[in-house]
This record gives structure tokens, C-alpha cells and sequence, in this order.
């Protein structure tokens, strides 16, 4: 007799069916730094970016499994955004390539990375303030006839495709809860609106692989979690994900898949609970040895070293009244 359906959840959400099947596929992926995974989107090899004498970013290799939810996280000034940059064509790295569904992206230009499937959006919101929330949407279909000149000049050649590419767009604004202001300015929307419709307008691009830097940052609670629905339901519709944000409840709560930067160095990887209690990423968010007691001699140490401040102190002013 077959099994009831109703009597296994994961068998009647979708959302928890493709949440197991994410779990499944990164199962026996090791929890190091680096770690291959069975079908990655995105491979990177030895991607290098100084600044004069700072190395901000030096990732020897890393994999993004596809179909996943993956968080890239580490302290200020670790390099997430710079390895963002980079991956997206906005940056040129100092050395290194990397590979999205098998072609080679080091050297392409932004809008040709976004053309072919890979896409993202900004910690600090990209919405052109003096167009309407719809025209923001029209602006990130690709291939519109109407943008080349002689083309423009015939209406037939390109009515069509824009009534296409405004159903698709309002579909989307109805999906992101932007109804509403579709023809208001961009410029008017709040700062989680302003989220909202960055994410969407990625969305026209139909991407396979969508790179979010600090989504939730500036978005207020109640946002915050139709922005935590909205990335979830990429995954669930078969996209991957790779985001940067510092808000761990977020982090632990969606992310199948999290890789730790520090230094501009991949430290850590593993799914939530794994990488929340491994020690080197502790010790880089607070600080070797942060909550080990002081021993006598290091005690000694800081006493000493106050009393001879304190000493050199006091010859100071009395050379000073001296004079």
C-alpha cells in the first residue's frame, strides 16, 4: 500500500522538498575551506585583488553548489563585497579566473555577465530615482529590440516585445508586493521598497544564479521578512543563491550552505550549525582568545606596563615645571 503523501511534510511543501534537496546535495561535501561540491554554478581559482601593499581578496578556490541558498559572511573589511565586484565584472582582480555554468567570466564586462544568467544586486541600492518604478523593471530586460536606434523608429518591430516585457514586469511587482507604486518614482520608495525593487528587477533578467549583497540591510522588520520569503522562493523556482549579510538570525535561518571570509581569505565553509561553532570563525568575528582569563604572568605584564606609563608620566610634568 503506498505511503500517504499528506503523513510526509516534505512531500507536500515545495518549499521543504527543495530545502531537503539542497541538504541532500551538500551532505557529503566536506566542511573545509575550498570545499568541491558535486554540481557548482560558479568555480573560482586563485582570484587575487591588491590595492598597492593590501591584499583585500586572495581566494584560492571556491564553489557555489547549484539550486542552493549559500551565505558569504565575515567581518567588516573581510572582502566580501571586493570578491562581489570581481565575480560580477565591476572590479578587475590582480590575478585569477572563474568559471559560471562552464564559460570563463574573468575580464567580462558587467552587463554581459548579467546577460548570461548571473546577476546581483547592491548593498547600497542602485534604482534610477527620476524614472517610475516600472520603467526601473522595463530597464533590466535584455535583448529589447527597441534599444537599437533604427529599430526604434519603427514601432511594429518592438510593441510587442515591450507589452511582453511590461506583463512580465508587473507580474513581478505583484509578486514583490510593488503594485502599488508602480508609477510612482523610484526616488520615493523607502529603503526596503528600494530592496524590493532591485531584487525584482534582477528577476527580468531570468537569471540562474542571483548575488545579493546585504539585502536586509535598512529594511525594517516586517520587510524583512517578505525579503526572507523572496530568497527562499529563489531557490524553490531553481535558482541559486549567493548573498552577503551580517544579520545572522537571517544567515542561519535560510542559508543551506555558509562560507566564512576573513582577511580576503575563504577561512571556513559547512552548513549554519557547523560553521556557527567553528572556533577560527569565532576567533574572527570577536578575536583569538576573547574569552580566555588573563594568566598571572600576562597580568604582571599589564601592570608593569601601566606603571611604567604612569612613571614616564610623571617625569614628563615634572621636566615641564621645571622649565
Amino acid at each position: 500500500m503506498p505511503a500517504d503523501p499528506a503523513a510526509n511534510p516534505a512531500t507536500t511543501d515545495p518549499a521543504l522538498t527543495d530545502k531537503a534537496a539542497a541538504d541532500a546535495a551538500l551532505r557529503d561535501v566536506p566542511h573545509e575551506p575550498g570545499a568541491p561540491k558535486p554540481d557548482p554554478v560558479l568555480v573560482v581559482d586563485d582570484v587575487v585583488r591588491q590595492f598597492g601593499g593590501l591584499t583585500a581578496v586572495d581566494v584560492q578556490h571556491f564553489e557555489v553548489q547549484r539550486n542552493t541558498i549559500t551565505a558569504l559572511i565575515g567581518p567588516n573589511g573581510a572582502g566580501k563585497t571586493t570578491f562581489f565586484n570581481l565575480l560580477t565584472g565591476f572590479d578587475r582582480p590582480s590575478s585569477g579566473q572563474w568559471t559560471y555554468n562552464g564559460q570563463e567570466l574573468a575580464g567580462v564586462a558587467p552587463h554581459r555577465v548579467a546577460l548570461n544568467g548571473m546577476v546581483r544586486t547592491f548593498q547600497l541600492t542602485k534604482a534610477l530615482s527620476r524614472l517610475t518604478v516600472i520603467e526601473n523593471m522595463r530597464l533590466g530586460a535584455t535583448e529589447q529590440t527597441g534599444e537599437r536606434f533604427l529599430q526604434a523608429l519603427v514601432p511594429l518591430l518592438w510593441r510587442k516585445q515591450e507589452q511582453a516585457v511590461t506583463e512580465r514586469a508587473d507580474a513581478l511587482l505583484d509578486r514583490f508586493k510593488l503594485t502599488r507604486v508602480r508609477d510612482d518614482f523610484a526616488g520615493s520608495l523607502s529603503g526596503g521598497q528600494r530592496k524590493l525593487l532591485e531584487v525584482a528587477r534582477a528577476l527580468m533578467v531570468e537569471p540562474d544564479l542571483v548575488m545579493l549583497d546585504e539585502p536586509m540591510a535598512g529594511v525594517n522588520p516586517a520587510l524583512k521578512q517578505s525579503l526572507l520569503g523572496h530568497v527562499r522562493s529563489l531557490r524553490d523556482e531553481g535558482m541559486s543563491v549567493l548573498f552577503v549579510e551580517h544579520d545572522m538570525d537571517m544567515v542561519r535561518d535560510i542559508s543551506d550552505w555558509i562560507v566564512v571570509m576573513a582577511e580576503g581569505q575563504i577561512i571556513a565553509e559547512g552548513p549554519p550549525d557547523a560553521v556557527m561553532g567553528n572556533a577560527r570563525v569565532i576567533d574572527a568575528y570577536l578575536g583569538a582568545h576573547h574569552d580566555a582569563p588573563l594568566t598571572e604572568e600576562e597580568e604582571e605584564q599589564i601592570l608593569a606596563e601601566a606603571r611604567g606609563d604612569e612613571a614616564s608620566f610623571e617625569r614628563s610634568a615634572s621636566e615641564e615645571e621645571r622649565r
